[in-house]
Formats: structure tokens, C-alpha cells, sequence
């Protein structure tokens, strides 16, 4: 009689449990969570073993989708020493070394049941048997490892049965350094009045996850409260900048990202993966981050380009980054100016007007000997020299040296940059042209005295250009180092007075253009008289010369006829 006025209680009981809310098709868990059992999503019996008969007792209902719901309950309240056991089917673990246990339940006070003997309790037990063999028909008890003593926080009252309200326990345990391929729960109850309205079993990974480029796959959760270290792999189109980790919590959560993967070129980063560059862009190393504008006078048509193509006529040296313009090689140098003199030159230029857009601008200088006709011409050989160089000029200028006098040569300059022998094009050229000069004829002495000798000279046959001054250098002989004179004239003749008497001195003439002084003439020595004497070919010495001889003649006629007439 005691035990119907019980069980009444738990068919209201089971009636709220319509009022549980969405039934099993809207159940969502947390991505970090892997389900091993869920008692709601069965669709049929559970299968679960309970002994002896009289104890838990499988039910359904149905929820509001009127989709049946297979729970146990349990209630012998009103008999003493109750040992009624609930064991689950064997229960894979996956791998898994921490397992968790959800279960919800309702559980009635005592005090709200009448007549009922000191025996009820509001107390369970939750038992664990780990086990290789997925079909164990019987476990001792004393096999089992208890997991935790259950109680309610809230126990519902008649009261509540009456109001239909539900007072839903939700508990959690877990378990943990399991080592076989599953096991198997049990539930004990002692003397409750209580309903096992839903078991779920499962375990705690960290989901699978693209952190810097790089995938960590799902991993499972340590035994314990060590983290667990994984090592990522980059993903399609990366490669490793940095070796990629990360470490995997407990809780199921990824914690420490460590090192990273970049896109390789081509390639830039988009959301967790790699995407290519689009045509007109580039990427040319894997450390940039993103793909850029192709630089001036380049192109790309294809995705997934590393590198630009220059345009027709452009190029790219080797050392060029490829985010440098694609150039190309220098118009000609311009206004070519030549200074010289009988054996060299000085060649001056002006940079060319278009340098390819290149910075690295030299320039080469070719000299050839032609003929007087200008018809033939020839490398000049060895002997010429180029101060600084004839070859990788920094500086539009160069003094050439070693030249023959009264030659004809010409000088090709070409400017050159760093694309310059990429191109199959001949260098374009600056030409000059020009006459080395001559030396001055001898020298001849036109007259001398005790204090100064007059010089006369012959120009040169091929001055280059009109002669506009004479340069006349004499100095004592054997006496060049201590002392010599430079005079200037615009004659072919000159008288140089002031000198010693009696002493030797050494001439030497040259002639100066537009262009600049040509080599001095070969020396002439030339000697002071001790006394002033006349040089022979001087009209007016020669008079004076005549008159004196004539007088003399008189002279000797008169004494010689006064001789006679005195005899």
C-alpha cells in the first residue's frame, strides 16, 4: 500500500519531462567536445543492464516533437538496504585519456514523501570499470572503481508535481589515465526516488585550427593538466618561416602559438590560407606579406607570378630587385669638346639625355688611328693611355695621351648602364674627331750681340686650327733647373735681350691654338758675342760696313799723293 502511493509521484514526475525543452535534434555541443554516448539520441532501448529486476527501470515519454525519450527511474523507498545497480553498455574511449560524465537528473525530498520510513535517501553512486572486452555480461562489484557519491542541489516536493514544475540536476564528472579500450558506468542507488533523465559520456579535444598559416589537427586533451604539444603543418602554398607549434589545454583550448608560415612568392595571405596573386601583380619573396603593383615598364598575365616581365626593350639585371622599373640602356653621350696638342688630348661630354633610368651610368672610350684620307682606321694600340681609364668612366671626361703628332684620329664614346649588355641593339655612340698638332720648324739665328740674339722660326705645316701666340723658353746651358725665361709673341720672330755676354743659351718655341699648346720645337744652342759683332745678311751693318771701307780707300789715295808731290 505504501509503494502506490510512490509510484503516482513518479509518473508526474516523468510527465515534466516534456518540459525539458528542445528535444535531441537541436542538441548542439561544443566543437572541443566528442560525444561517446548520449542516452537522448537513442532510438530505441538503451540495452543497459540492471539488477536485480525490481531496482532501475527503463521508461520512455515522449517530448514536445513527440519524439520518445528513453530514461531510467528507480523509487523503493519504503524497504531498507537497497543495492539496485545501472551498468552501460561498454563505451569505446577513441584515444581519449580523460573522459567526461554529464548526467541529469531529478530526485525527490524525502520529507515531501508521506509515510515513508527512514530508509529513502537522496544520495547515488557513480561506478567506472575500464575493460578490453566490449561484451562482459557480469562485473563484481567489488571490479568497479567509484567515481563520486551524486547528490541533488534542488529535490522536487509534491508541491512541485503539482505546479509541474521540473527541477532538473545537471552533475559532471570525469575519469582519467584510462589505458584500455573503453569501460563501462554503473549507477547505484541506496534508497532514492530518483529518475536518470539523460547520460552523456565524451571527451575533450582541440578542434582542428589554422593559427598563422599553419594547421593544427584535432588533438585530444592530456590525462591530466599538462598541455600538449602539437606541431603544425603550413598550409597549401605556404612554407615554414618559423617551425609552427602550439600547445593543447585540458579544457580543449589551444594556448601559445609558436613560430608561423608564410605564403611562399606568388602567393599572399588571405583568411588562414594562402591565395594567388593576381595578374598585374607580384610577389617575389616569400617574406612579403603581400602582392604588389608591378614596377614601371613590366607586366604579369598569369596568377600566381614571382616576378614581373619587363616590356619590349626593358630589362632587368641580375642584381636588380625585382620591385626596381625594368630599364633599359642610355641614348648617346652628347657635345663632345676636345683640348689638344700635338700628343694628346683631353675629351670632355655631356651625359647622354636619356639614361634608361638607371643610376649606375659609365661610359667607354674607342680610339682609332685613321688615315689622312679618313678612309681607313685602326686601334690605336698600346701606346695610347687613358687617365683614369678608357673603360667604366664614372666622370664624362678623359685625358688621352701617347698620341703621334700631326695624326688623325677618331674617338668613339658610348655611355653603358647595368642593362646594356642585355640588350641586342649595338651601344649607341658619341664620335670625335680631330688632328693632333705639329711641332715648330728649326730654329734660326737671325743675328747676335754681346746682350741679345734675334730668333726667327717656320709654323707648323698642319696647326690644329689658326695659331694665335708663340711660346719662346730659353735658359743658360746646363742650367734648366735653377732658372729659365717663358716669353710670348705673336710673330714668328723674336729678339731677346738682357743677356750675358759671351755665354751659351739654349731656345726652344712652341705654337698655341683654340685648342692649346702644341710640344716644343727641338733645341737650338746659341752663343752672346764678347764684343758686338755683325752677322752677315744685316742691310744696315752692311752700309755702315761699305761707308767705312770707302773712307779708308780716301784716305790711303790723299797720304799716298802727298808723299809724292813732298818728294
Amino acid at each position: 500500500m505504501a509503494l502506490s502511493r510512490i509510484y503516482p509521484s513518479l509518473i508526474f514526475l516523468l510527465l515534466f519531462f516534456s518540459c525539458l525543452g528542445p528535444g535531441r535534434g537541436a542538441r548542439n555541443y561544443p566543437d572541443n567536445e566528442v560525444t561517446l554516448l548520449d542516452s537522448m539520441s537513442a532510438l530505441g532501448d538503451l540495452g543497459w543492464e540492471a539488477y536485480p529486476a525490481e531496482g532501475w527501470e527503463e521508461i520512455s515519454v515522449m517530448d514536445e516533437r513527440n519524439t520518445p525519450m528513453r530514461s531510467y527511474q528507480v523509487c523503493n523507498v519504503m524497504e531498507a538496504n537497497q543495492n539496485n545497480w545501472l551498468r552501460t553498455r561498454h563505451i569505446a574511449r577513441h584515444g581519449a585519456q580523460r573522459i567526461y560524465i554529464e548526467i541529469k537528473f531529478t530526485l525527490r525530498d524525502c520529507n515531501s514523501l508521506p509515510g515513508v520510513p527512514g530508509t529513502c535517501k537522496e544520495t547515488f553512486n557513480m561506478y567506472y570499470h575500464e575493460s578490453n572486452n566490449d561484451n562482459l555480461w557480469f562485473i563484481k562489484e567489488s571490479q568497479y572503481v567509484k567515481i563520486d557519491t551524486i547528490a541533488a542541489d534542488e529535490s522536487f516536493t509534491q508541491t512541485d508535481v503539482g505546479d509541474r514544475v521540473m527541477k532538473l540536476n545537471t552533475e559532471v564528472r570525469d575519469i582519467s589515465n584510462l589505458n584500455k579500450k573503453g569501460f563501462y558506468l554503473a549507477f547505484q542507488d541506496v534508497g532514492a526516488c530518483i529518475a536518470l533523465v539523460s547520460l552523456r559520456v565524451f571527451y575533450k579535444k582541440c578542434p582542428a585550427a589554422v593559427h598563422n598559416l599553419a594547421h593544427f589537427p584535432d588533438t585530444v586533451t592530456g590525462g591530466d593538466s599538462a598541455l600538449v604539444e602539437v606541431r603544425g603543418s603550413c598550409v597549401n602554398d605556404s612554407e615554414e618561416f618559423e617551425s609552427p607549434k602550439m600547445y593543447c589545454s585540458a579544457d580543449g583550448g589551444w594556448l601559445v602559438p609558436i613560430g608561423r608560415c608564410i605564403c611562399k612568392p606568388g602567393f599572399e595571405e588571405g583568411k588562414d590560407y594562402c591565395q594567388p596573386c593576381r595578374p598585374g601583380t607580384y610577389k617575389a619573396s616569400a617574406k612579403d606579406a603581400y602582392c604588389t603593383k608591378c614596377p614601371p615598364h613590366s607586366y604579369s598575365q598569369q596568377e600566381k607570378a614571382s616576378e614581373c616581365t619587363c616590356e619590349k626593350g626593358y630589362y632587368r639585371a641580375d642584381m636588380d630587385p625585382r620591385s626596381m622599373a625594368c630599364t633599359r640602356p642610355p641614348s648617346a653621350p652628347e657635345n663632345g669638346i676636345s683640348t689638344l696638342n700635338d700628343t694628346s688630348v683631353a675629351l670632355e661630354w655631356r651625359p647622354p639625355r636619356d639614361g634608361g633610368g638607371r643610376s649606375d651610368l659609365a661610359y667607354n672610350v674607342h680610339c682609332r688611328k685613321c688615315a689622312s684620307d679618313g678612309r681607313k682606321c685602326s686601334p690605336c694600340g698600346g701606346g695610347v693611355h687613358f687617365t683614369p681609364r678608357q673603360f667604366g668612366l664614372d666622370a664624362a671626361k678623359v685625358l688621352v695621351s701617347g698620341l703621334l703628332p700631326n695624326t688623325d684620329y677618331a674617338f668613339s664614346i658610348e655611355a653603358i648602364n647595368g642593362v646594356s649588355d642585355l640588350s641586342p641593339s649595338p651601344k649607341q655612340q658619341l664620335t670625335v674627331n680631330i688632328t693632333t698638332g705639329q711641332t715648330v720648324s728649326v730654329i734660326l739665328k737671325e743675328r747676335k750681340s754681346k746682350d741679345s740674339i734675334t730668333l726667327a722660326w717656320q709654323g707648323p705645316d698642319r696647326p690644329n686650327g689658326v695659331i694665335v701666340e708663340y711660346e719662346v723658353i730659353y735658359y743658360e746651358k746646363n742650367q734648366r733647373d735653377q732658372n729659365y725665361t717663358v716669353l710670348k709673341t705673336k710673330s714668328n720672330m723674336m729678339t731677346v735681350e738682357g743677356l750675358k755676354p759671351g755665354t751659351t743659351y739654349v731656345f726652344r718655341v712652341r705654337a698655341r691654338t683654340d685648342g692649346g699648346y702644341g710640344s716644343y720645337s727641338g733645341e737650338i744652342e746659341l752663343e752672346t758675342s764678347q764684343e758686338d759683332m755683325l752677322a752677315i745678311g744685316d742691310p744696315n751693318q752692311s752700309t755702315i760696313l761699305a761707308v767705312s771701307i770707302a773712307g779708308g780707300v780716301v784716305l790711303l789715295v790723299f797720304l799716298v799723293t802727298c808723299f809724292v808731290v813732298s818728294g
